[in-house]
């Protein structure tokens, strides 16, 4: 493997330095479409984005593909990058992402909205709902952490949360539950400027996403359906397991499909740290 873009750089500028300029190095293929990656990432989008990460089937990746959205852009692109769960019921998002002086939710926002109503409200209150991630250089607003925490989240709650939110933050990546019939569900689809189907490399999880996608082009939402990237997280080992047939289906229906390899990491299902995680993995999220 290619050393890592970043050190890669600092030993460049190193032989300049030791060699007083006389012996430049010039930038790697790695490590030129890493700059221009991080160009594209860094690009100015004229505006706020929402990002929307969906498949009603559990344990297909949603949550981990949000925080490593969120840290990629919150890293490359620095802060204003927000990762929301949408879940209608109890989400993990708060669980999987580092832990902050509080351990409030949504519901809590939710509940407190009437102090941002009008122009009331700073970014310095709305530190009080989110959590800070660190070194991820973005904030988590976490979904109910207890499974019979209140009724279900509506659209019109959905769009005030949402409403608030797109003062203080650029890029939005939102974390969607397993019900593509629940309101909030819904309609973060209809605020959605990116749409990135998650799976895992399995028969089960790719079918799941198939049908959600039938969904979405009868209710009139094929435009988004065509632009979406598709996301396929690798397992441990490869055998028994047929990738092939699923990533042409989904080239077929979808913008691009890509496979993101194995991290031990990801798979512990502990919070994710930055720092702690494989340079394929940074490089494929990325």
């Amino acid at each position: 493997r290619p050393p890592d873009p970043v050190a890669r750089t600092g030993m460049r500028a190193a032989v300049n330095k030791s060699t007083l300029g006389l012996v430049k190095l010039a930038p790697g293929r790695h490590e030129q479409e890493f700059r221009q990656d991080v160009e594209k990432v860094r690009r100015n989008f004229g505006g706020l984005r929402q990002v929307t990460v969906v498949n009603p089937k559990g344990g297909a990746g949603k949550t981990v593909a949000v925080l490593l959205l969120a840290m990629t852009f919150g890293q490359k692109r620095g802060g204003y990058v927000l990762a929301w769960d949408n879940n209608e019921t109890q989400g993990t998002l708060g669980m999987r992402a580092q832990q902050d002086f509080h351990t409030r939710t949504v519901r809590d926002m939710l509940r407190d909205l009437p102090s941002f109503q009008g122009a009331r409200g700073r970014v310095g209150d709305l530190s009080q709902y989110v959590r800070a991630q660190g070194e991820g250089m973005f904030d988590v607003l976490a979904s109910d952490e207890s499974a019979t925490a209140g009724e279900m989240l509506t659209a019109h709650a959905f769009g005030e949360i949402r409403e608030v939110v797109s003062r203080f933050y650029k890029l939005i990546f939102v974390d969607t539950g397993n019900n593509v019939r629940a309101q909030n569900w819904q309609a973060a689809i209809d605020a959605t400027d990116q749409l990135v189907v998650t799976m895992s490399a399995r028969n089960d999880s790719a079918e799941t996403a198939a049908r959600m996608l039938d969904h979405l082009e009868q209710s009139g939402r094929t435009r988004l359906v065509r632009q979406a990237v598709t996301v396929v997280s690798m397992p441990s080992r490869a055998k028994d397991i047929d990738v092939p047939p699923i990533q042409r289906h989904f080239e077929a229906r979808t913008r691009a499909v890509l496979l993101v390899p194995y991290d031990r990491l990801v798979d512990t299902g502990e919070p994710l740290r930055y720092g702690q995680l494989s340079n394929a993995t940074l490089d494929a999220w990325l």
